[in-house]
C-alpha cells in the first residue's frame, strides 16, 4: 500500500455508500433526527386566511412543532418529529382542507439493509423486490436472494423502516433490520448497577447530550444500550466514563462492552438445524411409508397382513400410509401450503407452488382412493400416499443440503471480517510524547488519535499511522501481497495485518466501520447484493417458468389420461395395481416436482457471492455483478503512466539552470508554485527543493508563499510567487502563456525525453530559467503483465498527458504499441469513446484525480489501490495492492466466474430440458419412467448441485505467476 504521512489520514479507505442521505453541512445528526423538516407545495391557497387555516390544522396535529404557509409562492414549511408523525398525515390533514397537494420534495434518501426469510427462488426474491417497491418513499430496492438480503434506499418523510418491514411480512415473507445509514459507528453496553427504568432513562439523558452522540437505544429488559456516535468527537471509553459519572451516590453504574450474537450466523445455523429437524421428522414417516407401500408387500409372508381388509376392501395397508402420510402433508409440509399461499396472493407463482399442487394431487387422489375401497367391496384401486410423503422428504433433504452450501459461499468474507484481534496495548503518553503506562484493552473501546504498540507476531488492531519505530508488516490477508511491507514513521498501517519482526508505536486514524477491513467487507456485501445483467435471463425465464411448467403438467396428464381411454398405448403398459388413470396422473406429478426454478434463481448470484468474495481475499476489490461481468468482455486495456505503469514515486535526478538565477532560488520559486498540487511530480519538485537545502545548510521546511494557484490539466501549474509569474510544467504551458522556447532548452528537453525522463520547464515572468528532469521507474511487474494480456487476446494502451519522446521510450519497455501523449484527463476519456466507437470493450486503469473521467467513461474502471480516494470511488474494480498483476487477475476471475455461471445455467436449463419429457413419460414405452418421488430427488439435487458448482470457484487460483511468463532474462526484480 502507499506509503504516506499525516495527510488524509481521516479519510477513509474507500468510500462506501451506505450514508443516510443528504444532511445540512454542519448539523449535528442526533438533533437531526430529533426533528424533521418537510416542504409542500400547496395550490388553491388565495389569501391569507387560506394560509392560516391551514397552518392553524396542522399545527394542530400530534409531533407538529411548527409550520409556515407562504401564500404568495404556495409553500408549506413544516418542522416536525417523526416519532410522532409523518409527511404523509401531514400532506392528507391539508388536502382534507380541499388544497391540492403535490408530491413532496426529497428532504434526504436514507438507506437500510434487512435480513429476508424465506426465499426459494428468483421467484420469490422478485416478489420481495416488488412488494419494497411498492411502498410509498421507496427510491430503490435491491434482493439478493443468495445473500437473503434487501437494501433498500427510501425516503424517510414518507415511509419508515417498519413499514418497509411490514410490505416484506405482507408479501410472506420474514424481515429483519440489519442495519440502517445512520449506524455507521455504534457500541454496544452491557448496564451494571443499575435497579429501575429511571437508572436507565437517567443514562440515556446523559448520554444524549454528550457531544458527538448521534443516536441512544436502551433495552429495559436485557439492561443493554447502544450508542451511535461520531468518531472524530467521541469514543467507546468517554462514554463509558459518563455513564459512571451518571450515578449519584450511593448508587454505582458501570458499563461494559456487550458482543450481541452475530445474526446472519445464528440464523443461519437456526435454518440449517430446522430443515434437517424437519427432514428427519418427515424420514420417521416417510421411511414406513415406503416400507408398507414398495418393500414388505414384495416379501411374502412377511408383507401378507398389510392385505388383511378392515373394512370391504380397505386394508391394513392403506390405513396405515393415509396415517402416516398425513402428518408429512399437512403439518411437515405446511411450509410449502403457506409459500404457495403467499405467492398466489400476489399474483405469481414459485417451487411452493409446483410442491403443494404435486403433492395434493397425489395425496388426495390417494384418500379418494382409500374412501372409495372403504365404501364398496368391488372397487380395486392402488393409491400412492408414498409419492406425497416421499416426495416431501427429498425436497427437504435438498433444501438442508442448498443451505448447508450456500452458507460457505460467503466463508472467504466472514474470514476477512474474523482478521482483527480483540485487544490492543493502549498507551499513555506524558507531554513529551514518553510512554509512561500500557494497558490492555478491548479492540472496541480504541477511539481516534490513540497510541498504541504493536509487537513482533501480534495483529494490527486498526487502522492507523507508524509514529515511532520499525518493522515489516504482512498484508497479504487484505492486500494478497505475501511479501512483507517495509513500515517507517509516516507510514500507515492497516488493520488485520501481522507485524513480523519489529515493535512500532501507531497513532489510530480509523475505528469502526471506518477501517479499511470494514470498508472492505461492506463494500464486497454491497456487491454480492448487486443483480449481475446475466442474471436478467434467469428473471425472465422465472416469470413465466411456473407457469408453463404447470400447463405442460396438466397436459401430460390429459395426453396420456386420454390415449388409456381409447387404448392409443397396450394396456400391459400399465404397472400392476394401477390403472390409466392413475398413470396419467403419476406422470403429470413428475413434471410438476421434476422442474426446479431455484437452480435457475441460484445459478448467478451464489457465482458472484464467492467470486466476490475470492477477489477480496486476492486483494482485487469488484464492486457488483456488473463490472464482474463487463470485464470478461475486455479486449483493450488504457494504462495511465505515472502511479500506474510507474511507481508513482517521481524524484528529480538532473537540474538545468538557463539563467543567471542560483539553483536553490529557481527550486524555491518552483516549489512555492507546486506546493499546493496532489501531482506526483509536484511533490518530487518539493521533495528534492527540501534535500537542495539541507545541502545549502537550510533545514527549514518553509516554501514561498503563493497567490494565483492555478492547475492547468495535462501542462502543469501557475502561481505568483514573491510578485513573480512562476510556470511550472511542460511545453504545452509555456506554448499557453506565450513564453519563447530557445533552441538550447529545445535541446536539452530533447536529451531528457529520450532517456525516459520527464522534462518539467520552470519559467519565471515568461522566461524559462531552468528544467528539472524527473524520472519515475517502472513497475517491476509492468512488463510482464502487458505481455500476459497480450497473450490472453487483449491489446494494452497507453494514455499519458507525459510528453510524447518519454511516453514512446516507457512504451517501448513495456511492450505497449499503441500510445497517446500529451492528452488531458477530458482528452482520455474522449479516447476511450473513440476505441467504444468502435466496438471494444475498453477498460482503464489508473491512479490520480486526473484519471477518475476516464475511469468513469471506460466500461470497466480499475483504480490502482494506493491512488486517490476520487479514482477508487470513480472505479468499478479496487485494486488493493496497487499491482498491475491484479490487473491480470480481476479480467482471469471474471472470465472463470462467467464460465461458471453460463455451466450453471447450462445444467440448470439443461436439466429441466431433459428432465421434463423424461418425466412426461417420452421414454416410457422403453421401461423407463420417473415417479414423482424420484422426480422430487432430481429437483432438490439440481439446487444443491448448481451451488457446489459455485463454490469450485473457492479453488480459484491467480494465473500463471510472472515468472513464468516471458521476460528479459538475469532480471533480478523477476524473482
Amino acid at each position: 500500500m502507499e506509503q504516506n504521512g499525516e495527510n488524509h489520514l481521516k479519510d477513509p479507505l474507500l468510500q462506501v455508500d451506505g450514508g443516510s442521505g443528504a444532511s445540512p453541512a454542519g448539523a449535528s445528526p442526533r438533533k437531526e433526527r430529533k426533528t424533521r423538516k418537510v416542504m409542500f407545495n400547496v395550490r388553491g391557497i388565495s389569501c391569507a386566511s387560506c394560509a392560516v387555516s391551514i397552518e392553524t390544522v396542522v399545527a394542530g396535529l400530534k409531533g407538529v412543532e411548527s409550520i409556515s404557509v407562504s401564500p404568495l409562492h404556495g409553500q408549506a414549511v413544516v418542522q416536525y418529529r417523526p416519532e410522532e408523525t409523518d409527511a404523509r398525515t401531514i400532506k392528507e390533514a391539508i388536502e382534507g382542507l380541499s388544497f391540492e397537494v403535490d408530491e413532496l420534495q426529497e428532504q434526504e434518501i436514507a438507506v437500510c439493509r434487512l435480513r429476508i426469510r424465506g426465499m426459494a427462488c428468483t421467484s420469490c426474491s422478485e416478489s420481495v423486490e416488488r412488494a419494497l417497491q411498492m411502498v410509498p418513499g421507496v427510491k430503490k430496492a435491491a434482493v439478493g436472494l443468495a445473500l437473503e438480503e434487501a437494501k433498500v434506499h427510501f425516503d424517510p418523510n414518507i415511509t419508515s423502516r417498519d413499514l418497509i418491514i411490514e410490505a416484506v411480512e405482507d408479501a410472506g415473507f420474514g424481515a429483519d433490520l440489519i442495519s440502517s445509514g445512520d449506524d455507521v459507528n455504534k457500541v454496544h453496553l452491557k448496564l451494571e448497577g443499575v435497579s429501575s427504568p429511571e437508572d436507565i432513562k437517567l443514562i440515556q439523558s446523559v448520554l444524549e447530550s454528550v457531544e458527538g452522540v448521534n443516536n441512544v437505544e436502551c433495552d429495559t429488559v436485557g439492561q443493554t444500550i447502544i450508542v451511535a456516535y461520531d468518531p472524530d468527537v467521541t469514543g467507546p471509553r468517554l462514554l463509558i466514563q459518563c455513564i459512571q459519572d451518571a450515578a449519584q451516590p450511593p448508587k454505582h453504574f458501570n458499563a461494559s462492552l456487550y458482543s450481541p450474537p452475530k445474526q446472519r450466523e445464528a440464523e443461519r445455523h437456526h435454518e440449517i438445524r430446522n430443515y434437517r429437524n424437519q427432514f428427519l421428522w418427515s424420514c420417521l414417516f416417510s421411511i414406513p411409508v415406503f416400507l408398507f407401500s414398495m418393500v414388505l408387500p414384495m416379501l411374502s409372508p412377511s408383507g401378507d397382513w398389510l392385505s388383511y381388509k378392515i373394512c370391504n376392501n380397505m386394508t391394513i395397508g392403506m390405513l396405515l400410509r393415509w396415517l402416516l402420510c398425513s402428518p408429512v402433508q399437512f403439518i411437515i409440509g405446511w411450509r410449502f401450503y403457506v409459500g404457495a399461499y403467499h405467492a398466489l396472493k400476489r399474483g405469481y407463482s414459485n417451487m411452493d407452488v409446483l410442491v403443494a399442487l404435486g403433492t395434493n394431487a397425489a395425496y388426495f387422489y390417494s384418500v379418494y382412493i382409500v374412501l372409495k375401497a372403504l365404501t364398496s367391496n368391488s372397487f380395486e384401486g392402488q393409491e400412492f400416499f408414498e409419492t406425497s410423503a416421499m416426495l416431501i422428504s427429498f425436497i427437504l433433504l435438498g433444501k438442508y443440503l442448498e443451505v448447508v452450501a450456500k452458507g460457505k459461499t460467503s466463508d472467504a468474507l466472514s474470514k476477512l471480517t474474523e482478521l482483527a484481534p480483540e485487544t490492543a496495548c493502549l498507551l499513555t503518553l506524558d507531554k513529551d510524547g514518553n510512554a509512561i503506562s500500557e494497558t490492555k484493552i478491548s479492540t472496541q473501546l480504541l477511539q481516534r488519535n490513540d497510541v498504541i504498540k504493536i509487537v513482533p507476531g501480534e495483529k494490527v488492531p486498526v487502522d492507523g499511522v507508524v509514529i515511532k519505530g520499525q518493522s515489516h508488516v504482512n498484508e497479504s490477508m487484505i492486500t494478497g501481497e505475501a511479501r512483507p511491507i517495509s513500515k517507517k514513521p509516516g507510514d500507515k498501517v492497516i488493520g488485520g495485518t501481522v507485524n513480523d519482526n519489529g515493535c512500532i508505536i501507531v497513532k489510530v486514524t480509523h475505528v469502526g466501520s471506518e477501517t479499511a477491513l470494514s470498508q472492505i467487507v461492506q463494500l464486497v456485501e454491497a456487491a454480492q447484493l448487486a443483480r449481475a445483467p446475466v442474471q436478467k435471463l434467469a428473471d425472465k425465464i422465472s416469470r413465466f417458468f411456473v407457469r408453463t411448467v404447470v400447463v405442460a403438467a396438466f397436459l401430460t396428464w390429459l395426453g396420456w389420461f386420454i390415449s388409456g381411454i381409447f387404448h392409443i398405448y397396450p394396456r400391459e403398459w400399465i404397472p400392476k395395481a394401477m390403472d390409466s388413470f392413475e398413470l396419467a396422473l403419476q406422470f403429470g406429478i413428475s413434471v410438476l416436482v421434476v422442474a426446479c426454478p431455484c437452480a435457475l434463481g441460484l445459478a448467478t448470484p451464489t457465482a458472484v457471492m464467492v467470486a466476490t468474495g475470492k477477489g477480496a481475499s486476492q486483494g482485487v476489490l469488484i464492486k457488483g455483478g456488473n463490472a464482474l461481468e463487463k470485464a470478461h468482455k475486455v479486449k483493450a486495456i488504457i494504462f495511465d503512466k505515472t502511479g500506474t505503469l510507474t511507481v508513482g514515486k517521481p524524484s528529480v535526478v538532473q537540474t538545468k539552470v538557463f539563467s543567471k538565477i542560483p539553483l536553490l532560488e529557481l527550486c524555491d520559486l518552483a516549489a512555492g508554485a507546486e506546493a499546493n498540487s496532489e501531482h506526483p511530480l509536484s511533490k518530487a519538485i518539493v521533495e528534492y527543493t527540501k534535500k537542495l537545502r539541507e545541502q545549502y545548510g537550510s533545514h527549514s521546511d518553509h516554501m514561498m508563499e503563493s497567490k494565483d494557484f492555478e492547475v492547468h490539466p495535462g501542462a502543469g501549474v501557475s502561481a505568483n510567487v514573491e510578485g513573480k509569474l512562476v510556470l511550472v510544467g511542460n511545453k504545452r504551458l509555456m506554448q499557453e502563456f506565450e513564453v519563447p522556447i530557445s533552441s538550447e532548452v529545445e535541446g536539452y528537453m530533447s536529451e531528457t525525453e529520450e532517456l525516459a525522463r520527464t522534462c518539467v520547464l520552470v519559467s519565471i515572468d515568461r522566461i524559462i530559467c531552468g528544467a528539472l528532469a524527473v524520472s519515475d521507474p517502472l513497475k517491476p511487474e509492468a512488463g510482464r503483465a502487458i505481455s500476459y494480456l497480450s497473450s490472453m487476446g487483449i491489446s494494452s494502451i497507453m494514455v499519458t498527458g507525459d510528453n510524447w519522446a518519454t511516453a514512446k521510450s516507457i512504451a517501448k519497455e513495456v511492450r505497449i504499441s499503441t500510445v497517446f501523449a500529451e492528452i488531458d484527463p477530458v482528452g482520455k476519456a474522449e479516447k476511450i469513446k473513440d476505441f467504444q466507437m468502435k466496438g471494444l470493450t475498453v477498460a482503464m486503469v489508473g491512479d490520480g484525480i486526473n484519471d477518475s473521467p476516464a475511469l468513469a467513461a471506460a466500461d470497466v474502471g480499475l483504480a490502482i489501490g494506493a491512488g486517490t480516494d476520487v479514482a477508487i470511488e470513480a472505479a468499478d474494480i479496487v485494486l488493493m495492492r496497487s499491482s498491475l498483476e491484479d490487473v491480470i487477475t480481476a479480467i482471469d476471475l471474471s472470465r472463470k466466474t462467467l464460465s461458471r455461471i453460463r455451466l450453471n445455467y447450462v445444467w440448470a436449463l439443461g436439466y429441466n430440458v431433459l428432465g421434463m419429457p423424461v418425466a412426461a413419460g417420452i421414454f416410457f414405452p422403453f421401461g423407463i419412467r420417473l415417479p414423482p418421488w424420484l422426480a422430487g430427488a432430481c429437483m432438490a439435487a439440481s439446487s444443491v448441485s448448481v451451488v457446489c458448482s459455485s463454490l469450485l470457484l473457492q479453488l480459484y487460483k491467480k494465473p500463471l505467476h510472472v515468472e513464468e511468463v516471458p521476460g528479459p532474462k538475469n532480471d533480478p526484480d523477476l524473482v
